[in-house]
């Protein structure tokens, strides 16, 4: 995640290297800045990666040539290309930070080919997705130019085929932050008169007339008597009549239509129907809901419940799922919530109905879902079962899981948490622990959700609705952890930092050791130095190289390892196949224990990590040895100059050699997530054989558009232990797109392994 960095710039030319000049980005991982500066010796030089670099080289730059940035400064001194103008801007503080003030909707002027044009900001972020290994990307301003400007444009808010905001063509530029700056209006405008979005001939429009909603088309948009004016061909008059025309104050007039039902939010309240259904009244606050809109139904959160201005009616504030709206959360110059722009609707809660996608779903398929054998234990008035539900076993796999309608059904950009929960849930209970520990009352009712309407219904039916997944991403957002958990796409680790540390305080899964110091994680992010020589690595090859890289040492075994491959977000990764490491031995990464000679087989006493890249020993393993083989292998000439590391050994162990036999710490690999294209679906390694392998998608398919559902799939992939047998330079020669069934997805596409030690979850 970008946030995982520090971000800085480089102020001076460095001693080493001179080529790279002032100007440039560059950061560092937030765990690896803690190790430095816990370090004893002063911290006088940081090793950093420079953006743009195309490659995983990092460098020790002097701290006095650096100078620290946040996040969005190091995004916006990104979309500068040369490294002088990028010092310059850093130098001028207050363009800077004027530029981190504009949001979606302002109204700035641009500066292109010469000229200063106005125009309303549509779009703040990146233009391209991020190239790997940079964790960021430049931020840019979409901007939609205004009244005599539009058309001096270059852009329809397209960039490379996508869409990042909609304007006529030729109507749209985007800009880096150093050409725009805010128009500041020479005095407030009213506040009586309500927002309304800048409107061009030919957009549809509501307007507001004697306290009623119509609709129609702009015709024309003029000035007159010092002030804009909006010339309407109707849908309907005041008299019903059709193809008339009006002129309307631009204050009146909105971008969009209102629903059927919102018509009638502005009407005599006398009017209101009163008595609603049941299942309508218990609709509150970030409730899935429905409304019918003029192209059909749309569907949206409540994000806001209560009375307009001169208002009886209860109202309801809606984000809609799609740009359908005609605000960002204002309603006659008031706001009531924050969202993007079009996406906000002003209904009467009457009108609103809950999401009958999910509603229906249960009655389609309730003969679909296996009975759970032991019908008599405790349920809930939905019929999930209280009790804690063991993990669903191998024998039960192919009557639970296989098929159509089966794991977490998807909903809205939820891959990441389906595939997360389904991965740690399913078939696996290392992490139980969460789903009981005693938790800050503020947060019990998201553990219970975890618990009772995910995991429970995951085991014994094999299947939870995407309704369920929603809700705990309504209450993951209530609860003021991400403002965007409900609507946009995460990386899975986002998700589980909030579960396991922001809510359930779960202890740190790991304690990685450098230097003497121990440091706390939940996942390990694999990062590999320049220098090394893999081609098609195992698992247990990259995590070797990682912590040989790092200096790092487990601090003790863990219970559960979640390894982040080496690859940068959806897009870019370091190798086009990875080995899936069905074990992984950690005997050799502990910072304490006996350890064995990888000769001899006796206690090792010493460590080369200069050997650990010597083309004479294999890529796999960390080179220890005994002193008797430390002796012979070093006296080659090329090793004489290496220098050992003597290994902490127990004190009961000195003095005695070590049986051949010495138990190793191995954990067993239980779940992969992959992603490719930004979807992330997940491999179960549910049993003792190759062949035991289960693959889930969480949106396999659809029934039906917009009105529809996902359909969620899990099915068997035993191809995937024939790849797993072959030699790795057959393996290497296999061609992706040929690969058989869904081999390739976890072969090319992996993005985090799961493994788990079956004797230390005991005890956590």
């Amino acid at each position: 995640m970008e946030t995982d960095y520090l971000y800085f710039i480089l102020t001076e030319t460095p001693e080493s290297p001179r080529h790279i000049h002032p100007g440039r980005i560059c950061y560092i991982s937030q765990f690896s800045y803690k190790l430095e500066v816990t370090k004893p010796a002063p911290l006088t030089k940081l090793s950093v990666f420079f953006t743009g670099s195309q490659s995983s080289i990092d460098y020790k730059i002097d701290m006095s040539c650096l100078k620290e940035l946040g996040l969005e400064e190091a995004q916006l001194l990104m979309a500068l290309p040369e490294d002088n103008e990028r010092l310059k801007w850093f130098k001028e503080r207050d363009a800077l930070q004027t530029a981190l003030t504009l949001s979606e909707g302002a109204a700035v002027t641009v500066e292109e080919g010469g000229q200063m044009l106005r125009g309303i900001v549509r779009y703040i972020g990146k233009l391209a997705s991020t190239k790997y290994p940079d964790p960021i990307s430049a931020r840019f301003f979409g901007i939609e130019l205004q009244e005599e400007d539009c058309g001096k444009g270059n852009t329809d808010g397209c960039h490379q085929y996508r869409r990042l905001f909609a304007c006529k063509k030729k109507c749209g530029i985007f800009a880096p932050f150093n050409r725009v700056w805010p128009v500041v209006p020479a005095s407030p405008p009213p506040s009586s008169h309500p927002e309304t979005e800048d409107v061009s001939p030919g957009d549809r429009v509501t307007y507001f007339v004697e306290d009623h909603f119509r609709h129609g088309m702009v015709v024309e948009v003029q000035k007159k008597g010092g002030e804009h004016v909006v010339r309407i061909s109707t849908d309907t008059d005041e008299n019903g009549k059709t193809g008339g025309e009006v002129e309307v104050p631009l204050q009146a007039v909105a971008k969009g239509e209102i629903p059927a039902e919102a018509e009638g939010m502005d009407f005599d309240t006398s009017q209101v129907e009163t008595n609603t259904d049941d299942i309508y009244t218990n609709l509150t606050v970030d409730s899935v809901v429905e409304v019918t809109l003029a192209t059909g139904n749309g569907y949206g959160i409540i994000r806001w419940i209560g009375t307009l201005p001169d208002r009886q009616e209860i109202m309801a504030g809606l984000e809609l799922e799609e740009e359908y709206g005609v605000s960002d959360g204002t309603f006659k110059g008031q706001r009531f919530f924050s969202c993007p722009q079009r996406r906000a609707l002003f209904v009467k809660l009457i009108s609103c109905r809950p999401d009958s996608r999910f509603q229906s779903l249960a009655a389609n398929y309730s003969e679909m879902m296996p009975k759970y054998e032991n019908a008599e234990r405790e349920t809930g008035h939905n019929g999930v079962l209280l009790d804690p539900v063991p993990p669903i076993t191998a024998e039960q796999v192919k009557q639970l899981l296989i098929g159509r309608m089966k794991g977490i059904q998807g909903h809205c950009n939820s891959c990441y948490m389906d595939a997360a929960l389904f991965s740690l849930f399913s078939c696996s209970s290392v992490l139980d622990s969460m789903l009981f520990k005693s938790t800050n009352p503020r947060d019990a009712p998201i553990q219970k959700t975890l618990l009772h309407d995910i995991v429970n219904p995951l085991r014994s039916k094999g299947f939870v609705e995407g309704q369920h997944i929603m809700k705990l991403r309504q209450q993951l957002q209530s609860q003021g952890y991400s403002r965007s958990f409900t609507t946009d796409e995460k990386d899975p680790e986002e998700f589980l930092n909030v579960i396991m540390h922001h809510i359930l305080a779960l202890d740190p899964l790991l304690k990685l050791s450098a230097g003497g110091k121990v440091q706390d994680s939940y996942c390990y992010q694999i990062f590999l130095d320049q220098n090394h020589s893999l081609v098609l690595p195992t698992v247990q090859q990259l995590l070797e190289h990682s912590f040989h890289s790092a200096g790092l040492k487990l601090a003790e075994v863990p219970s559960c390892f979640m390894l982040q491959m080496p690859r940068f977000g959806k897009k870019f990764k370091m190798f086009d196949k990875i080995i899936p490491s069905l074990e992984l031995d950690v005997t050799d990464l502990l910072s304490e224990g006996p350890q064995q000679c990888m000769i001899c087989g006796n206690l090792a006493q010493v460590e080369c990590t200069e050997c650990f890249k010597d083309p004479a020993f294999s890529q796999t393993g960390f080179k220890i040895f005994c002193n008797t083989c430390a002796a012979q292998v070093h006296s080659h000439p090329h090793r004489r100059s290496h220098e050992l590391v003597n290994l902490d050994i127990p004190k009961g162990y000195l003095g005695h050699g070590v049986p051949h036999t010495l138990t190793r710490d191995k954990l067993e690999l239980f779940a992969v997530l992959c992603i490719e294209t930004s979807h992330y679906v997940s491999f179960i390694k549910y049993g003792p054989n190759n062949q035991d392998w289960i693959f889930f998608d969480s949106m396999a398919d659809r029934q039906g558009e917009r009105d529809g559902f996902n359909i969620p799939e899990v099915h068997a992939c035993p191809e995937v232990g024939m790849y797993l047998e072959m030699p790795p330079a057959e393996l290497a020669n296999q061609v992706p797109r040929d690969m058989k069934g869904v081999a390739k997805r976890l072969f090319c596409d992996a993005y985090m392994y799961l493994y788990q030690s079956t004797s230390m979850c005991l005890y956590r």
